[in-house]
C-alpha cells in the first residue's frame, strides 16, 4: 500500500512537471525574429529623435492609459502624459540633442514579452547626459511597443533630491 502511494505521488509530480514545461516557452531567449523586432523599435526611435520628431519617437510607446514612464522627476503614466513630457522637456530639436543607445541586450520573458536594458548618451550643445535604462516591451498586432520606460541618470541631475 505504502509503495502504491509513493508510485501514484511520484506520477503525479512527473504529470505536473510535463504539464509545467509543455507551457513554457521553448525557448526563454526568444527567437532571433522578435529580437531584431525590438532592436528595429529601439533604432526607429533613435532616428526620430535625432531629426527632432517627438511624434515618431513616441510611436515605440504603446499608445495606452497604462504606459509608464520613470525617471528622476517620478512616475508618468499614460501614453499622452509621457508625450506631454517629453514635449515639455525637449521641446525643438536643439532641446533633443543627438541620442545613442550603448550596450542593447534584450531578455526574452516569453514570447510576447522581453525586456531591454543598456545606456543612453544624449548629446546636446552645452551637454551630455548619460544613464542608464530598463525598457520592458509587449508584442501587439501592430509590433512591439515599450509598456514601461524606466530611466536614470548618472549622475544624477543637480536638481534630482535624494
Amino acid at each position: 500500500m505504502k509503495f502504491k502511494r509513493v508510485a501514484l505521488a511520484a506520477c503525479c509530480v512527473a504529470a505536473f512537471a510535463a504539464t509545467w514545461l509543455a507551457a513554457r516557452p521553448i525557448s526563454a531567449k526568444g527567437s532571433q525574429t522578435d529580437e531584431a523586432a525590438i532592436r528595429e523599435v529601439f533604432d526607429k526611435q533613435t532616428a526620430a529623435w535625432n531629426r527632432g520628431d517627438t511624434a515618431a519617437f513616441m510611436d515605440g510607446y504603446w499608445k495606452s492609459p497604462d504606459t509608464e514612464f520613470v525617471g528622476t522627476s517620478g512616475m508618468i503614466r499614460g501614453w499622452d502624459n509621457v508625450m506631454a513630457r517629453y514635449r515639455r522637456v525637449y521641446p525643438d530639436a536643439k532641446a533633443m540633442g543627438y541620442l545613442s543607445f550603448d550596450n542593447l541586450e534584450i531578455k526574452m520573458l516569453c514570447s510576447e514579452a522581453a525586456y531591454a536594458t543598456g545606456e543612453y548618451k544624449l548629446q546636446r550643445e552645452k551637454e551630455t547626459l548619460t544613464g542608464v535604462y530598463t525598457v520592458i516591451v509587449k508584442k501587439f498586432p501592430e509590433g512591439w511597443r515599450a509598456i514601461h520606460d524606466h530611466s536614470n541618470a548618472y549622475p544624477p541631475p543637480a536638481t534630482d533630491k535624494k
